[in-house]
């Protein structure tokens, strides 16, 4: 939520749209449902008028690979320039996602260093030519925790206020959500 709040305000853009995906392709095991993910990011963003859900990837079976899911916003939105947000290693992993060179040609990237993990577009504009012109760098918190240390503190019945908005552990707490 930061993130996205750091990427409005910097860039000026007109939105965020969040998009939870009913089956993400990296992931596996037990997971918490679609429906109370989907539940939890209502509430976290309950307040925030600029921000909203896309259902693109929740309404279709499968697993569904960023690429697809942005051809498939695009062929919806032709009159939308979309920026797609992520941390810097996320693009220090982006030759090793799926048709990474047709995402470039989807989107821009926006890209926010995380703790311990700074690259520069550079790095990999030998494999993916024109790299370093659809990345945007901005400044941003360095948050030092990821989704799945919070699910960790979780589980292990530690505190996550301040990270968590208050609506969201709330319902946590109420459907036994991480234990």
């Amino acid at each position: 939520l930061v993130l996205a709040e750091f990427a409005l305000d910097e860039l000026q853009l007109d939105g965020v749209w969040f998009l939870p995906a009913a089956v993400p392709p990296h992931k596996s095991g037990t997971r918490v449902s679609i429906y109370h993910r989907l539940a939890m990011l209502e509430l976290a963003i309950q307040d925030r008028p600029e921000f909203s859900i896309s259902r693109v990837d929740i309404d279709r079976p499968g697993p569904h690979y960023t690429v697809d899911t942005l051809r498939r916003l695009r062929e919806q939105h032709p009159e939308i320039e979309f920026y797609f947000i992520m941390g810097a290693d996320s693009l220090r992993d982006l030759p090793r996602w799926s048709r990474p060179a047709e995402l470039l040609t989807l989107c821009n990237l926006v890209v926010m260093d995380r703790p311990g993990i700074s690259v520069s577009p550079d790095m990999h504009e030998a494999i993916l030519p024109g790299l370093k012109d659809r990345v945007i760098k901005i400044e941003s918190p360095m948050l030092n925790f990821s989704s799945t240390e919070v699910t960790a503190r979780l589980r292990a019945g530690k505190s996550v206020r301040y990270i968590v908005p208050d609506a969201v552990l709330s319902y946590i707490k109420a459907n036994g959500l991480y234990e």
